[in-house]
């Protein structure tokens, strides 16, 4: 009895390369296509952004007004913006805003998401989430004339005060040196209340319904269950809420010159109204850049190390 062996063939060199160009060849086409999908947004953020941001830059190392001849000046604006008391003062100013805008509505909304989320769906809730979220439908120059009128020496927070008893703390608010900027503060707290409010509400309904069920045959109490299964799964949209509330504050600019313009005095002057005054008021073209570049980087230091800490917590 014969039996025959059938060899299979050996693949060659030449086949294999040949086979691996062919495997090579659509990852590389399809990175060309997306290339190219992308390029126009790519250009588009190239313009608006990029190339005013190097622009800003350049500028803030000469001295100039915005039509004459502009002098190098190197670091001298950045040494000015650094060095003088009344530049730190409105830096300080902004650094302050974000007790009201971030602290104050974070943990606000916390308090109105877990409160919220316990309630059954229904026409109350749906009214209550609607009535929060106003605040981020009205425009904010809007939002500023109303709250303008509202701090006025006749407006409705003293008319308010003194149908209660407390007619003797009445004042002008916003043209108050002690009042003033913790006046503006809390407008951007009522702002920004309702946005982290909707934020963590939706971020509570992503949270796995069986641990609540676990936690509460633990026994733990509803203090216990928001610190240990709450809190935890909110981390991502905490991060969020203090990330966009902190770039509100940082870079507040609509509500101060729509209410106080920065005053009394400096006192609610802020980096967004210093450098606008600067630039169009003062025309100092390059002071105003270097301090434009000093708010970009306090942002970025604001902000990256929240956003680190985000993606740590979610790994």
């Amino acid at each position: 009895m014969s039996s025959s062996v059938v060899a299979a063939p050996v693949p060659s060199l030449v086949d294999g390369a040949g086979a691996a160009t062919r495997r090579r060849r659509p990852v590389g086409r399809r990175r060309w296509g997306q290339l190219i999908w992308v390029a126009p947004a790519l250009a588009v953020y190239a313009f608006f952004v990029l190339r005013p941001l190097i622009t800003s830059v350049q500028y803030s190392l000469y001295e100039w007004n915005g039509i004459g001849v502009a002098t190098f000046v190197g670091g001298a604006n950045y040494v000015e913006v650094l060095t003088d008391p009344e530049q730190l003062g409105i830096i300080a100013n902004a650094v302050v805003l974000v007790l009201f805008f971030t602290v104050i509505p974070v943990a606000l909304g916390l308090l109105a998401a877990a409160l919220m989320h316990g309630l059954p769906s229904g026409s109350f809730t749906t009214v209550s989430r609607s009535v929060l979220f106003i605040p981020q439908v009205i425009p904010l120059v809007a939002a500023g004339i109303v709250w303008d009128w509202v701090y006025s020496t006749n407006g409705i927070a003293n008319q308010l005060l003194s149908a209660v008893g407390l007619g003797g703390i009445t004042r002008p608010w916003l043209a108050d040196f002690d009042t003033a900027l913790p006046a503006v503060g809390l407008i951007g707290s009522w702002v920004q209340l309702g946005l982290c409010t909707l934020l963590l509400l939706t971020g509570i309904a992503k949270i796995d319904p069986s641990l609540y069920e676990a936690a509460r045959l633990d026994g733990a109490s509803r203090l216990q269950v928001f610190r240990h299964v709450t809190l935890p799964g909110l981390r991502r949209e905490i991060g969020v809420c203090v990330t966009v509330t902190m770039i509100a504050a940082l870079a507040s600019f609509d509500i101060v010159y729509i209410t106080t313009q920065g005053g009394p005095g400096n006192q609610t002057m802020v980096p967004g109204v210093e450098i606008y005054r600067l630039a169009f008021s003062e025309r100092e073209v390059g002071q105003a850049s270097a301090m434009a570049v000093v708010l970009m980087v306090l942002v970025l230091v604001a902000i990256l190390p929240v956003q680190r800490l985000t993606q740590r917590s979610d790994q």
